[in-house]
């Protein structure tokens, strides 16, 4: 079967596509992927079984169904249905990547461009070579504007995605160092993240760009690029970020100055596609961050900050640096290890450490394997479940915590623990 026939029995199950068995939609299409340890193939009869319409497999002794779509490669196939379903739409997309602060940037951008338009962004982590497809084939008819977000930990992961979802508009939040075990070192990083230029520039779409970024300037002096708007102005982060749009006060509720460039940038993008001002301001105001992303919780007489979706060292210096300058009269720090570092965890480890001494926090809190085998004078835990005897045995009153670590570190389990 042919992608274009693929694509009419799609429309005709009401875009409706399945790749888990566990949570197979009724009538759905249900797409037979492999992973390292398991074969979706084996799967097909148990989707069809549970409600699918169809399953899309690439093993001839699993084609038992006449409801059964015999192909060469489901992924490859499913990335094709979602390039032709995009140019099917054939609405703005926006494509954005970077090493920190995506997740927060496509979450602002599409509460401002959705006081205007009907758009559909990127839903929780599906931003690799199978979440950027599922996005795409999430777009329905409906739409007017999509965001795409674009996560890789290799060389031409975001090539390639770029090639799925042919974006008309790219940005890049920044280059840190994040996935250095893939990318090898922050120029690596710089090379992988700008291969969203290289499909923008090549196909004459538009960038945008952050002015105060140097590397980005550098790498898009000659092309067609639209700066971020001059008119947002920085005013304080205490702890939310405050800005002047305009002449007009407006005040998130996202903390840490390094949020203002995710700020000015939806609302740049909100100018750029003619949305009023005041609706620009309600949006940033009225959106409130969750999912372990920096949100504020209060706990009896404490106030978490509470930053664990992710972490690596650029983010996780920038959020010391930040809660280091908070008012409070007791912080408590609590940070968890940081992954996919490969040769440079050691190293990035300590510098944290090294930062984290240079400060004036009540006490500090070390959880995981690398920041354990760290040289200092902090609280070091190896295991959570040893931080979890700790906390359930000390009382925290009257005090801010920043809580960071990667995602596999699980921090927010310290919430309840604090009381």
């Amino acid at each position: 079967m042919n992608i274009e026939k693929l694509h009419q029995l799609y429309v005709k199950q009401n875009h409706s596509i399945s790749t888990d068995t566990r949570k197979i939609k009724g009538g759905s299409i249900f797409f037979a992927l492999k992973g390292a340890n398991f074969n979706g193939n084996v799967f097909a009869q148990d989707a069809y079984d549970k409600g699918a319409s169809y399953c899309v497999i690439d093993e001839e002794e699993y084609n038992t169904n006449d409801k059964f779509i015999l192909v060469n490669d489901v992924l490859e196939t499913l990335q094709k249905l979602a390039t032709f379903h995009r140019r099917k739409i054939n609405i703005p997309i926006i494509a954005l990547t970077g090493s920190n602060g995506k997740t927060t940037t496509k979450e602002l951008i599409n509460v401002v461009l959705a006081k205007k338009f009907k758009t559909f962004a990127t839903q929780g982590n599906l931003n690799n070579h199978i979440g950027v497809p599922l996005t795409l084939l999430s777009i329905t008819n409906e739409v007017e504007i999509g965001i795409v977000e674009m996560g890789a930990n290799h060389h031409k992961e975001i090539a390639l995605l770029s090639s799925i979802a042919e974006p008309n508009y790219g940005y890049i939040t920044n280059f840190g160092k994040a996935h250095l075990e893939g990318f090898g070192s922050v120029e690596g990083v710089i090379e992988a993240k700008t291969e969203l230029y290289d499909y923008i520039i090549s196909n004459d779409q538009t960038i945008f760009v952050n002015p105060n970024d140097a590397v980005q300037m550098s790498k898009t002096k000659t092309v067609k690029r639209h700066l971020l708007s001059n008119e947002v102005k920085f005013i304080k982060a205490e702890p939310f970020v405050t800005l002047d749009y305009r002449n007009v006060s407006v005040k998130s509720n996202l903390i840490g100055n390094y949020n203002y460039p995710n700020i000015c940038c939806a609302i740049t993008i909100g100018e750029y596609f003619g949305v009023a001002k005041d609706a620009i301001k309600d949006a940033i105001e009225e959106y409130t961050p969750t999912n372990n992303r920096s949100q504020i919780i209060k706990i009896n007489s404490n106030e978490v900050i509470l930053d664990a979706y992710n972490a690596n060292p650029t983010s996780m210096e920038a959020a010391i640096n930040n809660f280091n300058l908070l008012k409070s009269d007791k912080k408590i720090l609590i940070v968890g290890d940081m992954f996919e570092l490969g040769k440079n965890s050691e190293e990035e480890h300590q510098s944290i450490v090294n930062l984290i001494e240079s400060k004036e926090f009540n006490d500090v809190i070390l959880v995981g394997g690398n920041f354990f085998k760290t040289k200092g004078k902090q609280r070091r835990f190896e295991e959570f479940e040893e931080l979890r005897a700790y906390l359930e045995r000390t009382s925290i009153l009257n005090t801010t915590l920043l809580i960071k670590g990667s995602r596999g570190m699980a921090l927010e389990r310290c919430l309840p623990l604090i009381s």
